[in-house]
């Protein structure tokens, strides 16, 4: 039987044993210590770093409740090339919470204990060198696509010419078809066509830090797998820092060049794992059985996850 199929107690393969899997190979990834205990390159400052990080929600009220707990981890500076970071655990764990709180949102920011830093800088709010892309499709029902690509720019006064001539050639890069689309609304378009004008208004800003929550999950199957070589394909393009909150694991394991594992709220750093970066088709390398091994370790941590809060441990 498969090391990564064996059948284990909760708690053994649960947050409790974390160190015990460091340097494990499994799959098309490796479990590694985290960020916050190796050594990073002293001469660049980290694009996003947590350091002992709690949020709870209505702290001191009877409903206090608390998504995230001494969260830690730094995400290197990597010059012409950028990360994909993947980010999973159950439901509840605080997967959300982590990527508003990069964000700069209400109520997730600012943390009620610990600093979140992007680029070396004490986050304060919402920023321009962050860009974000929710599941549900935010586009301006009353503006064409082409509108809604460059309303970032139009609120940073850029003229009208130069614009519109961005908006076409981003429109052009997430695979629609400037002539026929960018006159459209939204409620003319399918759900992978908005969340492809979604991108397209997020990167034209060229943001440092992308920040997706769950884009894919209204997407029939193919047209997930789709909009996934999409996304490689244009990261590669922007060379920014991606991080990517997903329920599918398969999703984070392809993306991802790096995923963390939250466990059970309030989440913590369970696990991180280095993971082979995607060099060929999504439909083609989820079919193969490393990928599949690492699927299997993922799902069973998680699963052990879920037992262990179901267990009040």
């Amino acid at each position: 039987m498969s090391e990564t199929k064996e059948q284990k107690p909760a708690k053994e393969i649960g947050s409790a044993a974390a160190n015990d899997d460091i340097g494990k190979d499994v799959g098309v990834a490796k479990v590694v210590a985290s960020e916050q205990t190796r050594d990073a390159d002293p001469n660049r400052i980290p694009v996003v770093e947590f350091e002992r990080v709690t949020k709870t929600y209505n702290a001191g009220d009877a409903n206090a409740f608390t998504a995230i707990k001494d969260v830690s981890f730094v995400v290197e500076d990597k010059p012409d090339e950028g990360e994909f970071v993947g980010v999973l655990g159950p439901s509840g764990c605080g997967k959300s919470t982590i990527l508003k709180l990069i964000a700069g949102l209400s109520p997730q920011h600012p943390p009620t204990t610990g600093s979140v830093k992007v680029l070396g800088k004490e986050i304060v709010g919402p920023g321009a060198d962050r860009g974000m892309v929710f599941q549900d499709y935010t586009s301006f029902d009353h503006r064409t696509v082409l509108e809604n690509v460059t309303f970032g720019l139009e609120c940073h006064g850029v003229s009208r010419a130069i614009r519109e001539e961005l908006g076409r050639h981003w429109i052009e890069q997430v695979g629609l078809d400037v002539a026929n689309d960018a006159s459209k609304y939204p409620h003319e378009l399918s759900g992978g066509m908005r969340q492809r004008v979604a991108i397209a208004r997020s990167l034209i800003l060229k943001p440092r830090v992308i920040l997706m929550d769950e884009p894919f999950g209204a997407l029939d199957p193919q047209t997930r797998l789709n909009m996934q070589d999409l996304l490689v394909e244009l990261w590669r393009k922007v060379e920014a820092t991606v991080f990517f909150v997903t329920h599918s694991i398969e999703e984070a394991v392809y993306l991802g060049d790096r995923v963390y594992v939250l466990s059970s709220s309030p989440g913590t750093l369970a696990r991180e794992l280095e993971v082979e970066p995607p060099n060929r088709p999504a439909a083609e390398m989820q079919r193969e059985q490393e990928f599949q091994e690492t699927i299997f370790y993922l799902r069973d941590l998680i699963a052990a996850e879920e037992a262990l809060k179901q267990a009040g441990m």
